[in-house]
């Protein structure tokens, strides 16, 4: 009988416990976010200051207007010799869209090297893709069964890495890159590890 009782003001005071835990959770959200040190998008990488998985993805298939992507391995990306980015992007990805004109302008003369990955897609829907938003990519490569994605820890598209030239990964985007994310944080990398 006492057992009964003990189990049943358990299970009333369960539903108060967990509300508890919530608005401490939410407590703490909201003093991150007075102090300015919320970021929605920080999600960790474990990437960040080691070198790049080890990986070779095969090429995208000619396509209307594009030449093929010869595809890439992370040993391409070591012999560089040089900064690279490397996105991760998807023709069903709305986002992707977005940021396509930024991908261009970081692009455009060779200044810096960009390396796209088309992440659980199909070739033609890829062709497609980059013959509405233009090529930005130096290299294009495919990871249809999103393998390689999985050792990035990419948990989306697009996100994007810089890769120094010793092939260590010093950065992450989650999201759509935009000019501010590109003026604020990614150029004075790509100066720092130029």
């Amino acid at each position: 009988m006492i057992e009964r009782v003990a189990r049943r003001r358990l299970l009333l005071l369960a539903p108060l416990g967990i509300a508890a835990a919530g608005g401490a959770g939410f407590w703490a959200l909201l003093n991150r976010m007075e102090a300015g040190t919320y970021d929605p998008r920080g999600v960790p990488s474990m990437l960040i200051g080691r070198k790049l998985p080890d990986f070779t993805l095969p090429g995208q298939p000619p396509g209307p207007g594009q030449p093929p992507g010869p595809g890439f391995s992370s040993a391409d990306v070591l012999a560089a010799g040089r900064p690279v980015l490397i996105n991760f992007f998807a023709s069903w990805c709305l986002p992707c869209v977005v940021e396509a004109p930024v991908l261009s302008r970081l692009g455009r003369g060779g200044g810096t090297a960009i390396w796209g990955i088309a992440y659980k897609d199909q070739p033609d829907a890829t062709a497609a893709f980059l013959e509405r938003n233009g090529n930005p990519y130096a290299r294009l490569a495919r990871d249809e069964p999103g393998r390689v994605a999985i050792d990035f820890g990419v948990y989306g598209v697009p996100e994007t890495y810089l890769v120094d030239r010793l092939g260590i990964v010093r950065w992450r985007y989650a999201g759509p890159l935009a000019e501010e994310v590109v003026s604020r944080q990614l150029e004075p990398l790509l100066k720092h590890y130029a």
